[in-house]
């Protein structure tokens, strides 16, 4: 938009207001953690716990989101290409637990792996309640909803017309989905799997309702600030969550790029259309 000094639009000049407002405190908030954590972060690094909670953040935030990513890529699929009975009821279970308290999702899964269920997978030898596998599942609950949502609207971007092409030389639905469908959603499954990946990374409240918060056990990043916190040691504290801060960056620099690339071959193909 071009900006006119001779025109004064009140309605424009009040939404960069608000709009600066929101940086200016947004902003606040970033550097409140960065001039807190960074000079803590050296010393925080040769804590033999922060390491751990981080080998532990990043090793269960990346089992999730492949979980996530599993579940997530045939569901959206179903959900935009196949027509079967209450389709609309079940996407809205689906995303329902997006407006759930995470609590709420977490004293969920505590109930489910406290009963008679949860008692026969550990008597096999898969423990879920304060347990780092309980970290996983709990992050790919909270999480496969959001990955859902986000693959199926990169499904719903791909131009069905080249799929009934495809269909219609021979090609069978699998072989449209592996040659045209998934390559060309393949921004979209991208950016899903960096966020998904993060906020799996972040995630809090599902994973203290079912794993606890014990220390170099269930002690994800996320957890490490509330345990430092309730001990006193604030130091400790903002140390991990310049950590965490420091990746969400990364994560948000590496999904703008890839939408920036998806904008551009969009309109490489537009081009070439004409």
């Amino acid at each position: 938009m071009r900006w006119k000094i001779s025109t004064f639009d009140f309605f424009e000049i009040l939404t960069i207001i608000i709009t600066f407002i929101v940086i200016i405190f947004t902003t606040a908030l970033i550097l409140a953690i960065v001039l807190k954590g960074i000079p803590y972060l050296g010393a925080a690094f040769y804590s033999e716990e922060v390491r751990f909670s981080i080998r532990l953040s990043l090793y269960t935030a990346s089992i999730a989101t492949l979980i996530c990513m599993l579940l997530a890529i045939p569901t959206a699929y179903a959900l935009t290409r196949t027509v079967f009975p209450f389709k609309k009821a079940c996407q809205m279970i689906i995303e329902l637990p997006l407006s759930m308290p995470y609590l709420v999702l977490g004293l969920s899964l505590l109930i489910i792996f406290s009963s008679d269920f949860g008692k026969a997978l550990k008597e096999l030898g898969f423990k879920v309640v304060f347990d780092k596998n309980g970290i996983i599942i709990a992050q790919t609950v909270v999480n496969l909803p959001f990955a859902i949502r986000f693959i199926r609207t990169a499904f719903e971007e791909v131009d069905e017309r080249l799929e009934f092409i495809s269909g219609s030389l021979g090609a069978t639905k699998w072989e449209r989905f592996i040659t045209i469908t998934l390559p060309l959603a393949r921004n979209g499954i991208f950016s899903t799997i960096i966020l998904t990946w993060s906020r799996a990374l972040g995630e809090f409240g599902a994973t203290l309702m079912l794993v606890g918060a014990t220390r170099m056990k269930t002690e994800t990043l996320t957890t490490s600030i509330y345990l430092n916190l309730a001990t006193g040691d604030t130091g400790a504290s903002m140390a991990s969550a310049t950590v965490i801060l420091i990746i969400s960056l990364l994560s948000l620099f590496l999904t703008n790029w890839i939408g920036r690339k998806n904008k551009q071959e969009s309109r490489m193909k537009d081009v070439n259309r004409w």
